[in-house]
């Protein structure tokens, strides 16, 4: 005589549970029984969420933010959530977007919405929602003067590449620890030239 056996099939992290039914008799092995479900009618399941988690260690929210690195500028853009996971960029919860900090040395920018103007829709309108929204919030960076490229342009190339400089000269010598110091003396002068709208006020005497 067939039993009808049941198995109960639960989620890892979730509270959605389903049962599958069979008309096969269980398989006892010593104290525990094993309820095999019936292929024929398959798994009754109910309806399974299905959203981006943050990345952080050990947190299970959901996504509300996405943290991209421009290292080029030394600067990280905290932004909305992106509408496709990219591997180059890092989705953050509510909590971990609002207590995220930069590295030491590097900036911080947050673009709590990114407004599309009329020419933006117009141009976008053969493109998928993705590009749009990725064009929109590269465009709200360069408007805050963050470089968006890691490119150094060949015209203001500090260095000279020619086999008959000098070796030991550090002002034309390709050395890379020569180099490597005109290059940050020019991303030195790009920072600088980039905030020469800005000025520093004293406080004036007396608390006032």
């Amino acid at each position: 005589m067939a039993v009808a056996g049941r198995l109960n099939v639960r989620w890892a992290g979730g509270s959605h549970s389903g049962q599958a039914y069979c008309s096969r008799a269980p398989r006892r092995c010593g104290r525990a029984a094993l309820h095999c479900p019936n292929l024929n009618e398959g798994f009754r399941l109910g309806t399974v969420n299905v959203y981006r988690r943050c990345c952080r260690p050990g947190c299970g929210r959901p996504a509300v933010a996405t943290l991209i690195y421009a290292y080029a500028d030394s600067t990280a853009v905290v932004g909305p959530l992106a509408p496709a996971p990219d591997p180059h960029a890092w989705d953050l919860c509510e909590r971990h977007s609002a207590h995220i900090t930069a590295p030491v040395g590097w900036e911080l920018v947050r673009v709590e919405h990114v407004e599309l103007d009329d020419d933006a829709v117009d141009a976008g309108d053969d493109q998928d929602d993705e590009n749009t929204d990725i064009t929109a919030l590269a465009a709200a960076v360069r408007e805050a003067g963050r470089v968006t490229t890691g490119l150094v342009e060949t015209g203001q190339d500090p260095i000279e590449y020619s086999a008959e400089k000098d070796f030991n000269n550090p002002d034309t010598s390709n050395h890379p620890v020569h180099r490597t110091k005109r290059v940050e003396e020019q991303i030195a002068a790009h920072k600088a030239a980039r905030r020469s709208h800005l000025r520093i006020v004293p406080d004036p005497e007396g608390g006032e």
